[in-house]
């Protein structure tokens, strides 16, 4: 499964990250397939660049964001905002036990 997340890079201390697009099994700093954007969270504002055409490419082809990435996606106008209710669904499907 194909999944956006975050690679970490920088020094010690100092990290800044790319969004890729990488296989769930590999690596978190290891292999990836493409490069999707940039965040860089120690600036102030924080610098988020996202290529929101290859990002919503991915999202088409089934590519599963992480999270994080899908905050950022959101901050930077790929996906729209998660609603009240969804989120409470969405927990409210996975707390029910299976008989």
């Amino acid at each position: 499964m194909i999944k956006l997340r975050l690679r970490r890079m920088g020094k010690k201390r100092q990290p800044h990250y790319r969004i890729v697009a990488a296989e769930a099994r590999w690596p978190r700093d290891g292999r990836f397939i493409e490069v999707i954007g940039y965040y860089n969270p120690r600036t102030d504002p924080y610098t988020l660049e996202v290529n929101v055409e290859r990002a919503r490419w991915w999202l088409e082809h089934g590519a599963q964001p992480t999270d994080t990435v899908r905050a950022l996606l959101v901050r930077a106008g790929v996906l729209p905002p998660r609603q009240q209710n969804e989120a409470k669904r969405e927990t409210a499907e996975t707390a029910q036990p299976e008989a």
